[in-house]
């Protein structure tokens, strides 16, 4: 403890050990990598098209493929890598996989601002989406672990980090946009690069990746990605998660175009089309974790009425008019969104806490699949569905995709019924999965099964000591008679 001011203050150190105020600069960090992530996922949308048009003149139709496959890139390489990048978190910690997103993140960000050609700027894309599938997938497993003595601070903490993915996504495009206009192309990614430098950092001096991997041994071993998969439970929760991220996934890449056609709109409502949405969506988040807290049972319910409204919402996109008109269905598209994103995510965790050991890398690499391959799809497949079916069409069937899913989240309404002080395990495993061992140890029946186990070695202890004593007893015993038939026999 040190003086300031008159006053006592602890160190920044010493306030560091303090566990609360510690995963609250934690959050802070995991919060701002998925802000940046979000950020240069969508700040290109102004500036690439505008950029690769005036760098090598091509037919419209070509620029449309080129531009849909550098969109797509990220998402497929984030595809690809999350199956590897989930069970290397489970193995070595939350800490240093955030880390090496952070650095690859921000290596990213600096090749895009240099970069001249195409193939450099796919390379660019391409690096973004292997630090992603290390910084998101690692970033929500360390909420989820930091943040999992009580539901609602975990549904609290989530929300928060959707919160800030939400304003990434929906501020990046005028923020490039501008920047692009008053100072060139490599302003805005220099911008992210430094604030991406920055919160490593804090994260190497707040959590010291490279200094607590011998805790890392004490830590219960992680369930094969394979079988989280296979899990009934957690696969209806990743289907929701891909649904409802395909409106907005398709509508990304083809509503730019389609209210050129239909309304005239000029570039600015275009670029803004997306801006209004960020405030019904926190709106859904704090709404989510407001009702979470008072009826935790019913998150299978928010999730279900989250995918209702984004279908609704979808179905009217096609029927409008102006721009006025198009705010309402996609500030509808996101707050159904965030009332699904913001339910299911918490549920994941506690799936894994009362089926397995309660580590969630992996489970929430399935939920970053989840998302990938919703955004893999959009700009590839997307505009070819257009093309050939209608906007319309492309619409109508989104829509109708999250209505007819939503009852399939009836399946988690048992699962959100549970409370820690019930046996999770012998609910949720009474159909026949038991009997095909399924599941393996939850969080509570591992430390029940610990505390067995304490016992149990306590007893066998003892056991052995007493045993002891009786063959001691009995060879002195034998030792007696045969001195006593010794002297009769003499």
């Amino acid at each position: 403890m040190e003086a300031s001011g008159g006053g006592v203050v602890p160190t920044v150190r010493e306030a560091m050990r303090d566990p609360k105020r510690q995963r609250t600069v934690i959050l802070v960090i995991v919060c701002v990598a998925l802000l940046l992530d979000n950020m240069l996922y969508m700040v290109i949308v102004p500036i690439i098209p505008d950029y690769l048009a005036g760098a090598s003149p091509v037919s419209k139709t070509n620029l449309d493929v080129k531009i849909g496959v550098l969109f797509a890139s990220k998402a497929i390489l984030q595809l690809a890598v999350n199956p590897l990048s989930g069970p290397f978190i489970d193995r070595v910690g939350y800490d240093l996989p955030l880390l090496i997103g952070l650095m690859v993140m921000f290596m990213s960000t600096c090749v895009f601002a240099f970069a001249e050609t195409y193939a450099t700027l796919f390379a660019a894309r391409s690096l973004q989406g292997l630090g992603s599938a290390f910084a998101d997938t690692s970033g929500i497993a360390m909420i989820a672990d930091r943040y999992g003595d009580e539901e609602t601070e975990r549904s609290r903490a989530l929300g928060l980090a959707l919160a800030f993915i939400s304003f990434g996504s929906l501020v990046a495009p005028p923020f490039g946009g501008i920047l692009y206009e008053l100072a060139g192309k490599r302003v805005p990614f220099l911008v992210l690069a430094c604030v991406c430098l920055a919160d490593g950092c804090l994260l190497l001096a707040v959590v010291k990746p490279f200094s607590n991997q011998g805790a890392r041994q004490n830590q219960p071993a992680g369930v094969p990605l394979h079988r989280l998969i296979m899990d009934p439970y957690i696969a209806v929760v990743a289907g929701a998660l891909t649904v409802c991220n395909i409106p907005l996934a398709f509508l990304e890449p083809t509503i730019a175009g389609w209210m050129e056609n239909t309304m005239h709109a000029t570039k600015w409502q275009i670029g803004l089309a997306w801006l209004p949405s960020f405030f019904p969506h926190v709106l859904g988040v704090y709404l989510t974790v407001k009702l979470a807290e008072r009826y935790p049972s019913m998150q299978w319910f928010y999730g279900a009425v989250g995918m209702l409204i984004i279908g609704a919402s979808s179905c009217v996109v096609p029927a409008c008019k102006s721009f006025s008109q198009l705010m309402l269905p996609l500030c509808g598209i996101c707050f159904g969104i965030a009332l699904v994103d913001t339910a299911l995510l918490p549920t994941m965790a506690f799936l894994v806490d009362v089926r397995y050991a309660s580590v969630y890398g992996s489970v929430y690499a399935i939920a970053d699949i989840s998302y990938s391959v919703a955004y893999a799809l959009g700009p590839v497949a997307a505009g070819h569905i257009v093309h050939t079916m209608g906007f319309a069409q492309l619409n109508l069937g989104m829509g109708l995709a999250n209505v007819l899913y939503a009852p399939a989240l009836l399946a988690l309404r048992h699962v959100c019924q549970i409370k820690p002080s019930r046996s999770e395990r012998r609910i949720l495993l009474d159909d026949e999965e038991e009997e095909e061992g399924g599941g393996g140890p939850g969080l509570y029946d591992a430390i029940r099964m610990e505390e067995r186990k304490a016992k149990r070695k306590g007893l066998d202890a003892n056991n052995c000591r007493e045993r002891e004593r009786e063959r001691e007893s009995g060879r002195e015993r034998e030792r007696m008679l045969g001195d006593a038939e010794s002297r009769r026999m003499g």
